[in-house]
């Protein structure tokens, strides 16, 4: 949208942008370090569009159209169902200003008012979930791109690798280039697009919000159903009297079936297998290999090497053996030999089945990417002149923070410490100024008496209705994003 902000004179016909601290001198027909704010004709203005959101009119209504059936006028009508978003409003750096928007509407006989501003932070970073059973690095390992540090390898989770990229360490911490590099990756990240981080004795992975990871060039298909030992409570009852011992591997919990309480329950006696690694409870095995791409997140590719000897005082010749990941990635079937020495043969076609449903329970693997961000700062000052208020009101559930119209969590703690899934934003909503920071949209939502009892800039309100139509873009809401003008409907995701 064509914002006009306040310019500094400058020599040649350059005005200088305050919209953030790299107060760029900005020529006729050009744009700022950021790509946002231009000088048109003079004026600096912002050169991409402001982001309004519709959803449904009534609850269980059709969706609206982008377009409808003739070309939107520009008109926003029924303030009741249009909310704007802080996507494209501008800064108020210097943050004494109030913010760029702050927009009254009525919503069921209630007087709300939505704080709209872009927040520049050097105080943000991104956590990254993989859905991944493969070992992509050491924990604390650094993440770095085009051979910079940008973060590290945080604890891992239930089926996934996780990563804590960004933070002020990185963006102001170290280097120019560091800094630079760390802004782009986060930059691309929330935006939605693909970056390749590669980690410190550890694997390449290709992360993309929404997407499957691609570790060291293969894509990720599925998620693991479980640990070895929940694989076993699983599916233990689909494999009995179909094979005598399941073994299913994985780094983390191995699970062998006759020893595990789910095999006693179904009356299995012992196989005299013998599993190196150490012994946890029965039938759950921890470190039987080292962490990898192979088997079960293992660095083995052969099953067998993380047996010992059959006891021969109780295992028999035929005992019919079954070897599986966490995914069914990998299976193998064994029977023993006279001397008790596993011999690899084809899957029977019974246990074929069971083998393909642990597959078949497995999740889609996906990158997830959380943006988090510290607004507990000065750009509390554009939204009231006592920023502890906001900060309360926040935390009194009284206002509702939202990130281009997407829920947040709330950090418990001091400051509003916001976190919110990329995804759940429109396209391209996280832009960057080269501070380095990444500029993230934040809107604040609350009713209107509640706003001037934390001190706001009252005498700045401006209804939706009177909002002008340039270069704002209409979009429709995501149906399963909250209403942000219906905060007493909202299942909050404040801690």
């Amino acid at each position: 949208m064509a914002s006009e902000v306040t310019t500094a004179a400058a020599a040649d016909d350059k005005i200088r942008c305050d919209a953030c601290p790299v107060m760029c001198y900005i020529k006729l027909g050009a744009v700022g370090a950021c790509d946002r704010y231009g000088n048109i004709d003079g004026t600096l203005a912002r050169v991409d569009p402001h982001v309004v959101l519709n959803r449904t009119i009534d609850q269980g209504g059709e969706v609206v159209p982008f377009a409808g059936e003739r070309e939107w006028s520009g008109d926003i009508l029924n303030p009741r169902n249009t909310f704007i978003t802080a996507i494209g409003a501008g800064t108020t750096y210097p943050d004494y200003k109030p913010a760029p928007f702050i927009v009254s509407a009525e919503v069921d006989g209630v007087d709300m008012v939505t704080v709209v501003t872009e927040g520049i932070f050097s105080y943000c970073g991104a956590k990254i979930k993989i859905d991944t059973d493969r070992f992509l690095g050491p924990e604390t390992a650094t993440v770095r791109v085009e051979g910079e540090a940008v973060g590290h390898v945080t604890t891992g989770e239930y089926g996934s690798q996780m990563l804590s990229l960004g933070g002020v360490h990185h963006l102001t911490g170290g280097s120019k280039k560091e800094g630079r590099v760390t802004c782009d990756t986060l930059l691309s990240l929330c935006n939605g697009k693909a970056v390749e981080l590669a980690i410190d004795g550890g694997e390449t992975v290709v992360v993309q919000a929404g997407e499957a990871p691609i570790v060291n060039g293969v894509r990720e298909s599925r998620m693991r159903v479980g640990c070895g030992s929940a694989t076993i409570g699983i599916f233990a009852k689909q494999w009995h009297g179909k094979v005598d011992e399941v073994v299913v591997v994985d780094d983390h919990i191995t699970g062998v079936l006759s020893e595990h309480q789910a095999g006693k329950l179904l009356g299995m006696g012992p196989t005299g297998l013998k599993m190196n690694g150490r012994r946890s409870t029965p039938g759950r095995y921890f470190q039987v290999a080292q962490p990898g791409t192979g088997w079960g997140g293992t660095n083995i590719r052969d099953p067998l090497s993380i047996l010992g000897p059959f006891d021969p005082k109780v295992a028999r010749p035929g005992l019919r053996l079954l070897m599986v990941s966490t995914t069914g990635e990998h299976a193998a079937y064994y029977e023993l030999d006279e001397d008790l020495q596993p011999v690899e043969k084809d899957i029977p076609l019974p246990l074929r089945e069971p083998v393909e449903r642990i597959a078949e329970n497995c999740e889609p693997a996906l990158s997830t990417v959380l943006f988090i961000g510290g607004a507990g700062g000065s750009l509390r000052a554009g939204v009231t002149e006592n920023p502890v208020r906001l900060t309360r009101s926040v935390k009194d559930s009284l206002t509702y923070v939202t990130c281009g119209g997407a829920p947040v969590y709330i950090w418990p703690g001091g400051g509003i410490t916001f976190m919110v899934d990329v995804t759940r934003l429109p396209e391209n909503a996280f832009g960057y100024v080269p501070t380095p920071a990444l500029v993230a949209p934040l809107e604040f939502t609350m009713k209107l008496s509640d706003y001037e009892e934390l001190g706001g800039h009252m005498d700045h309100i401006q209804p939706v209705s009177q909002l002008t139509r340039d270069g704002r873009l209409r979009l429709p809401q995501r149906q399963d994003n909250p209403w942000p003008f219906a905060p007493h409907k909202t299942r909050r995701s404040h801690g």
